[in-house]
């Protein structure tokens, strides 16, 4: 069997659909997976053995320029590498209208969500395969689901395995002391947690013995993870890429992070991860993997200090 999946952003949703791959080859060890997604997160797929190709796409990029004619070119260049051979199956894990049509595009019957399961129902009219998929469960159990019902196979009652194989920091950036690592910083403000508090966590870590390590990814959020780290006796890595995080983050021996991309990918390479959440519910997508995690706050329930210490204790014991 050769099943496209596509599954595009943000993320912590491709990070998501990661248990998919391993379910799909425990059903069928010889499919051929590929996967369709956004190429800055074309690293994360790439990470798992049983992903034979990953096919990245700009979107993001396209959109803001659909009349280009290096927009329209590129486009067309993908339409074509995607209609190259025919899959058996597309699997559109991501129920938007945008990864439906993508998914049309290539060659294959395409299966999705029915109208009353997709985030957007529009998107479940590109579908010729539809399954019921209940909307009140965690994004990883609503991927392994929908996949389950559209190949034949039971749903796996095992604990998800996201299949990830990052090495840790070697020849590359990183500390050479045990370490922690911090993700201050979110796509919204919303999201953000107070400075002072992320201060207080590296010096707790500081405590225990781990050198505390502040990610950053754009040039505002280096500099709030400049200063977190000073005040903290922390360090602050380079610019990295997607793959080289996943490489800082696969040698931590404790992560604490913001509901980010980041943060679900250090708890799916097994590392005990702590989730603050300021501006969204974690029950439907938690901090979720095969290591010691836990997930705090909610919509307009910005954690306190303590709680989260209290937690991070726990998993520090742990």
């Amino acid at each position: 069997m050769r099943l496209l999946i596509v599954k595009t952003s943000s993320m912590g949703d491709v990070v998501h659909a990661l248990p998919v791959v391993s379910d799909v080859l425990r059903h069928d060890p010889g499919a051929t997976v590929e996967w369709l997604v956004e190429g800055s997160y074309a690293a994360i797929p790439q990470l798992h053995p049983g992903v034979r190709r990953v096919i990245p796409m700009a979107w993001r990029k396209w959109r803001r320029s659909l009349l280009a004619g290096a927009t329209r070119r590129a486009m067309r260049e993908l339409r074509a590498e995607l209609q190259r051979e025919p899959f058996d199956l597309v699997l559109d894990l991501q129920g938007l209208v945008k990864s439906a049509l993508w998914a049309r595009q290539a060659r294959g019957p395409v299966a999705g969500y029915d109208k009353g399961s997709a985030r957007e129902p529009l998107a479940a009219m590109a579908y010729q395969r539809k399954a019921a998929v209940p909307k009140d469960l965690h994004a990883v159990q609503r991927c392994r689901m929908l996949a389950a019902a559209h190949l034949g196979y039971a749903v796996p009652d095992t604990r998800p395995d996201f299949g990830l194989r990052a090495h840790a920091v070697g020849a590359g950036w990183g500390p050479k002391v045990p370490y922690a690592v911090l993700i201050p910083n979110a796509s919204r403000k919303e999201k953000l947690w107070p400075e002072r508090h992320w201060v207080a966590v590296g010096k707790r870590l500081r405590e225990r013995g781990l050198v505390p390590v502040v990610l950053w990814g754009a040039d505002e959020e280096q500099t709030l993870a400049e200063r977190i780290a000073a005040d903290c006796e922390g360090d602050v890595p380079p610019f990295l890429r997607v793959g080289e995080m996943a490489a800082v983050l696969a040698g931590a021996r404790q992560v604490v992070g913001l509901d980010t991309g980041f943060t679900h990918l250090a708890a799916a390479l097994g590392r005990p991860t702590l989730g603050i959440y300021c501006d969204h519910e974690p029950g439907l997508a938690g901090i979720a993997g095969p290591g010691r995690v836990a997930s705090i706050g909610g919509k307009w329930q910005v954690p306190a200090r303590n709680d989260v210490l209290a937690l991070l204790e726990e998993q520090l014991r742990g």
